[in-house]
């Protein structure tokens, strides 16, 4: 194959992504083992990944800068509230109490966090937080300046930096995941081989019409595992984010959670508050688009107007609202629910080790247990820092696979845990097997006609007709009739992508099929109350 290398592996860990997860762990693992050979995969640049575009903050208890009301216990238990009873509760524990250090480990390495006029940290309050604990930079700029500080880092310290490249497939020899195949900038596949490769490929937005995710989000994580066999569970949770900018632009503006913190309302057509604007985001979404389908409308509207000296708090807020000619000094803000957050993803255990030996996963791309059903704001950034720091430390400890530990417990010792839930298998469309690249000569086209059904039928209310006909539509894109390129061993990017995004959308619906109930961010107007019995993790 064309530029892989005879013998043992390049590299000591390959890292695919660029996001928080990603790069947390190339900077802890080139910190603390100068000599370690790292690489990193990223389809774009560095810096463009779905972190760059968060706007929420880091969710931590911090000791000298939390409010007195705050404590360790009340974070974990307004993270458990938030997942509706699927949270895996080690996983919680263990992310809300590593935490803080990880973001004093982010202001060691020269993140700089908004601070009040005292000089201590500012904690905003955010929709499913009883306490305001959450850190910002920049009002809403948290992603962009932490994505800048490890961007920097990676950069100095990187053996090897593989930039426009497009990771295609797993390498699995021997039962063991031993890097990745992908396609150079030229489009020429090369294997780039590891000793240990961590998936950190973010979320999977881009299955639908409307998201705030960037355009790489399209599911190449959880897609690649599942093509190699590795389990992944919890797709079924897309979590949507109540309050994005509705206009006609790709990826949609998110005006963030914090400007609801700061007291702006969410309003009807008429000018009617209908929902507790700091609720988890679940409840939120689902009450807008209750009231948009009650009023025949596109939007919701944010009431922002009470928030003295927006541009100052919120500068990067202005951009978007200036090019449609909006003032949130003295006009309401459309509003519409986005796919935001894939809650589920890669099976993992404490450590971030997957079912598959040297594969490992953290960030988006994972199911650590932490999100649940639904996950709490400003709780992403935090896990993808916290359990990469995870994944670094289990390599250097030279752990070699899973333990049954966290999710992954369940999975490895069916029936051993009581205390973990349920695992319970699929037997879905979307089976083990060889990238197929999908689409023709215009997977564009067929990535749109994928957009659209899903929002429509699998998007914030489902039910079992709208996901049947996904199911359907979903077969006509990948069956036997699909259009395929005449030379299918080597897919573009384009073909690829849409490859991942149907593999990943039909765990998705399978897996709603299947959860029967209302439970997070899975809502179903066919069984609209959360069930006992559905107190399960659904996996492929």
């Amino acid at each position: 194959m064309t530029g892989s290398r005879p013998g043992g592996p390049d590299m000591d860990l390959l890292i695919v992504g660029s996001g928080v997860a990603g790069l947390s762990a190339a900077v802890r693992a080139m910190t603390l083992e100068p000599g370690i050979r790292v690489g990193v995969v990223s389809k774009a640049e560095l810096s463009v990944s779905a972190t760059q575009w968060a706007q929420g903050g880091v969710a931590a208890v911090l000791a000298g800068a939390a409010r007195p009301e705050d404590s360790i216990d009340l974070h974990i238990a307004d993270t458990l509230a938030a997942g509706a009873g699927l949270c895996d509760v080690a996983a919680t524990r263990l992310l809300v109490t590593d935490g803080p250090d990880a973001v004093r480990d982010l202001v060691r390495q020269g993140a700089t966090f908004d601070r009040d006029p005292d000089g201590a940290l500012a904690l905003a309050r955010e929709g499913g937080h009883s306490a305001a604990r959450v850190v910002h930079a920049g009002g809403a700029a948290t992603g962009a300046e932490i994505e800048r500080t490890l961007v920097a880092a990676t950069r100095a310290l990187a053996s090897e930096l593989h930039e426009g490249w497009y990771a295609l497939d797993l390498l699995v020899e021997r039962g063991a995941c031993r890097g990745v195949v992908a396609l150079d900038p030229a489009g020429r596949p090369v294997a780039l081989r590891a000793a240990n490769t961590l998936l950190a490929t973010g979320g999977a937005g881009q299955m639908f019409s409307v998201t705030t995710n960037p355009p790489q989000s399209t599911g190449d994580g959880p897609a690649m595992a599942r093509r190699a066999g590795v389990t992944v569970a919890d797709v079924e949770f897309m979590q949507f984010h109540p309050t994005a900018l509705h206009d006609s632009s790709v990826p949609r503006a998110l005006l963030s959670e914090a400007l609801r913190g700061e007291g702006a309302l969410l309003r009807d057509a008429s000018g009617h508050r209908f929902v507790d604007e700091l609720a988890p985001r679940d409840v939120v979404s689902r009450a807008i688009t209750r009231r948009m389908l009650e009023e025949g409308g596109e939007h919701a509207w944010l009431d922002a107007t009470g928030i003295d000296d927006f541009a100052r708090h919120f500068p990067t807020l202005m951009p978007p609202l200036r090019r449609l000619g909006i003032d949130p000094a003295k006009d309401w803000l459309p509003v519409a629910p986005a796919a935001h957050y894939l809650s589920g993803g890669i099976v993992t255990d404490l450590d971030g080790a997957s079912t598959l030996p040297g594969l490992w996963a953290a960030g988006e791309a994972a199911c650590t247990g932490v999100h649940g059903a639904n996950r709490l704001a400003s709780n992403s950034l935090l896990e993808g820092m916290v359990f990469a720091a995870r994944v670094v430390d289990a390599l250097r400890a030279g752990k070699m696979g899973p333990s049954p530990t966290g999710v992954m417990a369940s999975i490895l010792e069916p029936g051993a845990h009581p205390d973990h839930l349920p695992a319970v298998p699929l037997v879905n469309t979307a089976t083990p097997g060889a990238l197929r690249p999908l689409g023709g000569p215009d997977p564009a086209k067929a990535r749109e006609h994928l957009q659209r059904s899903m929002t429509v039928g699998a998007g914030v209310v489902r039910s079992e007709a709208s996901l049947s006909e996904v199911a359907s539509e979903l077969s006509s894109l990948s069956g036997p009739g699909a259009p395929v390129p005449p030379d299918p061993a080597v897919p573009t990017a384009a073909q690829a992508e849409l490859g991942n995004l149907v593999t990943v959308a039909a765990c998705l619906v399978d897996a709603a099929l299947a959860r029967r109930e209302s439970r997070g961010a899975h809502s179903r107007s066919d069984f609209p109350e959360p069930l006992d019995a559905q107190r399960v993790r659904y996996t492929h």
